[in-house]
């Protein structure tokens, strides 16, 4: 049985209809088609599935599908300027903060909400908020330093 169920996704309503127990990373990818979130653990412990939920960093391969009706997913599809890659992916890029890219989606969706939260963050702060990420090519030092340049404005 499915349940109708409507998500506003980088700021475009989605009607959708999804079985209960789909969670939110697989109704954004296979309903609404955006795969730029993945499926690392299924268990809330890499970060890789993160996504904005009303503005707060949630693993979405934990979170159900019908408790986003009406409320407002950011993916990292939302992430972009409207030119291109935002000041954050720059620097990602620029820091080497992407090598295999597995967990890019997560440590992006990670960084933003700190730095919406705390645009001036200390390195053990950035530290601390991607705690929830894991980066199997330890590419850690340089996503941090990516998130203090940006936070710096040297990266914007």
């Amino acid at each position: 049985m499915r349940f109708p169920a409507t998500i506003t996704v980088n700021g475009v309503a989605f009607p959708i209809e999804v079985e209960p127990g789909t969670t939110l990373l697989y109704a954004v990818r296979d309903e609404i088609g955006l795969t730029g979130a993945k499926e690392g653990c299924d268990d809330s412990e890499c970060g890789a599935c993160m996504m904005l939920l009303d503005g707060q960093p949630v693993n979405a391969c934990s979170y159900l599908a019908l408790q986003a009706d009406g409320r407002e997913v950011t993916t990292v599809e939302g992430l972009a300027a409207p030119d291109g890659l935002s000041p954050l992916q720059h620097a990602f890029l620029e820091y080497g903060g992407v090598q295999c890219g597995f967990c890019t989606p997560g440590m992006l969706i990670s960084a933003t909400a700190l730095l919406e939260t705390n645009p001036s963050p200390t390195e053990d702060e950035v530290r601390i908020a991607l705690s929830g990420n894991l980066c199997r090519c330890t590419g850690y030092d340089g996503l941090v330093k990516a998130v203090l340049t940006v936070a710096a404005g040297a990266g914007s």
